[in-house]
């Protein structure tokens, strides 16, 4: 028997869905790649789009979403996808990093109506944003969850995830963070995809230099005390004035954006840091000067520097996935070794930032990359964290994910529907 199609009822539902939600969207709030800015090539576009992304934030937390917008490329390559927005100033911001389908939607309403225009099989989600919810109300398509990156911080572990149909996740570790903190969570939520986002390519954001190049990484304070991995208010100043004072180190440094709206302690720490990296150099450093860098993206620096110096943070796995045969180091801005241990199992393979090691900085740094004892110990952490994972084959496995959400949710929509059909035939011959 074949599937019967939409009812008269439907159809009408679906046309005035459309034609509420064309209603509303003006040349500011939308915008498609190629088309021109008129309200008239407006009224005709589809708005059907088998994936949407949920991105409810201000711009302030764009880069949540823009490291997944190449990636995302790739997918709307498969199947359609379309970003909706909630701020006029994130949307603006966006219309000048991707070429991906936008929409704003203020209100409620106008998301609801954008919704069934649109009739996603799944949506995606970046973030733990509390308007994701508003999203998760759509009962027609599968929720998945990304997240922004990965890290063994506690946010990336939250009882949030069991409002999501599935959680994609990196691998064994972050599978493990979930259950370990996370009460009657069901295992099979979580599916492991690697970090599509590492196999892009990036530019070079570096010139070669003579010099060590440590990389300067860290985090930002997080939203609770319990979040706060930062090394920046503690550490920081003292492990640059160490670096410059020494001579044989370029320093790169590469803070997380938030640091700019931290604390008046960070924002100092990170003046004071922007000074030291600022000042008059020895002569025959004036051609090799430390690099400061607040908007490319980070990988784009990693394969010009020796050795990374970063907190508990995305930062640090990623440059265990990709720089796997470099020198990575963790601070310990608590100076508790055990319970960073227990925060984060990567600590017990890498090199640890503390307050006795912060004095013999220069030189502990120099030995690391020079005899690098630590060196198998990464390779045993990588694949803890990300499986047997090559870079490329994360993509593929997200895709496969993302199809096989689809095809499951189709077939359940199938199903709902000749459940419907039979009622009414029933019903009628009743």
């Amino acid at each position: 028997m074949s599937t019967p199609g939409p009812s008269r009822r439907q159809r009408l539902a679906r046309t005035t869905a459309y034609r509420r939600v064309l209603r509303l969207l003006t040349p500011e709030m939308l915008y498609l790649p190629g088309s021109p800015r008129s309200e008239s090539r407006f009224a005709n576009l589809p708005l059907a789009a088998e994936v949407v992304v949920y991105f409810p934030d201000d711009a302030s937390k764009l880069y949540q979403l823009a490291q997944w917008l190449p990636v995302l490329d790739g997918l709307h390559e498969r199947h359609p996808v379309l970003i909706v927005t909630r701020n006029l100033g994130c949307f603006r911001a966006l219309q000048d990093h991707t070429g991906l389908p936008l929409i704003y939607t203020r209100r409620l309403r106008d998301l609801n109506d954008a919704l069934v225009a649109a009739d996603p099989g799944v949506c995606l989600y970046v973030n733990n944003s509390a308007t994701n919810f508003q999203t998760l109300g759509w009962p027609r398509a599968l929720h998945l969850h990304l997240n922004h990156g990965e890290s063994d911080k506690i946010s990336m572990a939250t009882n949030q995830a069991k409002a999501y149909d599935q959680v994609f996740v990196a691998g064994p570790a972050a599978t493990q963070r979930y259950l370990d903190n996370l009460l009657a969570l069901d295992e099979d939520k979580l599916v492991e995809v690697g970090r599509p986002q590492l196999d892009l390519e990036f530019p070079e954001a570096l010139a070669p230099s003579p010099r060590t190049t440590v990389l300067y990484a860290p985090t930002w304070e997080g939203e609770t005390p319990a979040m706060d991995y930062s090394s920046l208010g503690t550490y920081g100043v003292a492990l640059v004035e160490h670096l410059v004072a020494d001579g044989g180190f370029r320093v790169v440094y590469k803070p997380h954006p938030k640091v700019l709206s931290g604390s008046k302690p960070v924002q100092q720490a990170h003046a004071q840091i922007l000074a030291l990296l600022s000042a008059p150099a020895p002569e025959q450093q004036v051609s090799d000067p430390h690099v400061v860098e607040m908007e490319q993206s980070i990988l784009s620096l990693f394969s010009r520097c020796d050795l990374l110096v970063s907190d508990v943070s995305s930062v640090a796995l990623d440059w265990l996935y990709l720089r796997t045969d470099r020198p990575l180091w963790l601070a310990d801005p608590r100076n508790d070794r055990p319970g960073l241990e227990h925060a984060s199992p990567l600590a017990a393979h890498t090199y640890i930032l503390d307050a006795e090691t912060l004095a013999q900085a220069p030189a502990r740094l120099r030995e690391s990359v020079v005899t690098d004892p630590l060196a198998a110990e990464r390779v045993e952490a990588r694949g803890y964290y990300f499986g047997d994972l090559q870079p490329g084959e994360s993509t593929r496995r997200f895709q496969e994910a993302v199809d096989a959400a689809l095809e499951r949710r189709d077939a359940l929509m199938s199903e709902r529907r000749r459940e419907h059909h039979e009622f009414e035939m029933a019903a009628g011959t009743s």
